[in-house]
């Protein structure tokens, strides 16, 4: 079928086509209760608004912003690569997608760098980052200059009008824990958690669901305290070798981040790749090399893509204030393992 049209809105609605063109631009002179009945009607027929055409007839070009940390890994490569893809995309929708840097462990720098963010040049803006206060405040005085925000990848729970995309990392947390004690079978030892910084919500909810399932096999597994590298591979290198040391037998290891190449190398000059379940996050040439030579067990990872044009979209909603499809913006958890790993592709889908 034919995607909807603004006259098929209309005529779902019971309103005429001017109504629904000021419900969509936000313009005064419309009843609340019209309001309502056409953004029901939106969800009704599946109503996505033809954003090039809507932004031709206006001479608007949109202006999104990913704020994204400012070190890179493969993980952040993955996201630059798509988000890059996806600005040569929407070009010829009048539509520019570009990034902005900011210290991930410096919440200060990055609450200064989102106060920079204008309203009249910046109609959107996906924020990655660490949840602390002064992130929160910022993205409140955002909101407060009617800018449109979403968190994106990392959660944002007490900044209310902050719409999340991303995987629900407690499940995903909840999910590693199960496939550790399956993996792990009937052996008894430590099970060690290591993470770049315990300050971002994503951490804390894998964290969460990770406990949830390994306090029921506590009479085996050892779990120990979240290890933090705060994106330093010398500390990285240093807190990895002294818990192999200390903390013996290891058993099974939890590698809650993404930037995980001096881990790896500790863990394979040990010798501790063979003898320890070892999981991780977000499938990029590096999981995917350590799945393949068995290094590593299972991957738990997100499509990037899906996560940055969900973004775009999510964000394009908010700016035309037209509610989003909901199941098309869930961002699903997938399991990796060595047997069921998909092809290499420039893109993903």
């Amino acid at each position: 079928m034919d995607k909807p049209t603004t006259k098929d809105l209309a005529k779902a609605a019971r309103v005429s086509l001017a109504t629904v063109d000021r419900v969509l631009n936000g313009r005064a002179g419309v009843r609340q209760a019209t309001v309502v009945r056409v953004h029901k009607a939106i969800e009704d027929i599946n109503f996505v608004r033809n954003m090039s055409a809507a932004n031709l007839a206006r001479k608007k070009e949109y202006q999104i912003i990913f704020l994204l940390p400012d070190h890179d890994d493969e993980f952040i490569d993955l996201i630059k690569k798509e988000v890059a893809e996806s600005g040569r995309f929407l070009a010829h929708e009048h539509t520019r997608v570009s990034i902005v840097r900011a210290p991930a462990n410096d919440p200060h720098q990055i609450a200064k760098e989102i106060d920079k963010l204008s309203a009249d040049k910046v109609d959107g803006v996906a924020i990655m980052a660490p949840e602390t206060p002064l992130v929160r405040d910022a993205i409140l005085r955002l909101e407060a200059r009617n800018l449109p925000v979403i968190a994106f990848v990392s959660h944002q729970p007490n900044a209310d009008g902050a719409y999340y995309v991303g995987i629900n990392n407690e499940a995903a947390g909840r999910t590693v824990g199960q496939l550790m004690a399956r993996f792990t079978g009937q052996r008894r030892g430590t099970v060690l958690v290591l993470t770049e910084t315990m300050q971002s919500r994503d951490s804390q909810e894998r964290r969460l669901g990770f406990d949830a399932i390994m306090e029921k096999y506590d009479t085996r597994l050892n779990v120990g305290p979240s290890m933090e590298t705060y994106g330093d591979p010398q500390r990285s290198e240093e807190v990895v070798k002294m818990a192999l040391l200390s903390q013996t037998p290891v058993v099974g290891i939890y590698l809650m981040h993404h930037d995980i190449r001096k881990a790896m190398q500790v863990i394979e000059e040990m010798d501790m790749a063979q003898k320890a379940v070892i999981i991780g996050h977000e499938l990029t040439s590096l999981t995917r090399a350590r799945l393949i030579d068995g290094a590593m067990d299972a991957v738990i990872t997100q499509d990037v893509g899906h996560l940055v044009r969900s973004s775009i979209r999510v964000l394009g909603s908010k700016i035309t204030r037209v509610s989003p499809v909901a199941s098309q913006e869930r961002i699903r958890i997938e399991i990796i393992l060595r047997e069921n790993m998909p092809e290499e592709k420039s893109s993903q889908t």
